[in-house]
Parts: structure tokens; sequence; C-alpha cells
């Protein structure tokens, strides 16, 4: 069984699209990892070609826009993104916290940028 917690495993760092991220598991078949972005603070509008996301939003909001359909999120709400569609989460004025699952698991290599 591997145990990973956030604070003693999870180093953060900011990925190509500006959200900050804490992986905590990576392999072959999927990964997930904790995104937040600050209040205002936006990702870049990207899409993956292989990776299917789930976003759940833990803490805090803001306005997710995937292939061009807006709607505001919340703490509780799960958004399924497929692969290939363009997508940007604007936070709220309280921030966001998020975990990202992604199937195949998240690779730079499959980030493309508007």
């Amino acid at each position: 069984m591997k145990v990973r917690n956030r604070d003693r495993d999870a180093t953060p760092f900011v990925t190509k699209d500006g959200s900050t991220i804490r992986e905590y598991h990576h392999t072959v078949a999927q990964s997930v990892a904790e995104a937040s972005l600050e209040p205002g603070q936006a990702t870049q509008r990207h899409y993956h070609a292989r990776s299917e996301e789930i976003y759940l939003i833990l803490e805090g909001g803001g306005e997710l826009e995937v292939d061009g359909e807006r709607c505001e999120v919340a703490s509780g709400d799960a958004v399924l993104i497929p692969p290939q569609a363009w997508h940007e989460l604007r936070a709220g004025q309280s921030g966001v916290r998020l975990l990202c699952c992604c199937v195949p698991p998240y690779a730079d290599d499959d980030t493309f940028f508007a």
C-alpha cells in the first residue's frame, strides 16, 4: 500500500498552465493532484490530447470554461473534462482548491495552449 500525505509528500510546484499543484499519485494508468489558484487567478486556456480529467472542487470556486461553455463551480462540484476539450478555470473571490484526476496520467507533452 502506498500512502502519500499532502504536507509530507506532495511538494507544491507551478505547472505550465499557471496553477499550483501537489501531486499525490502518478502511475502509468492515472494521476491525482491537488490544484489551487489564488483569488482572481486563472489557468492558461489549454487542452490535453489524450487525458480525460475530472475536477472535484474542494474549497472556494470560480468560473470554469470548457469548449466555450461557462459555468460557476463551487465546493462539492465535480466536472468531467473530455480529452481535446479546451478549458480554463478562473478562481473566485476566495480562490479555489480542487482535486484533478487524469486518465491517462497528466503529462506536460499532452498539454497544448491557445
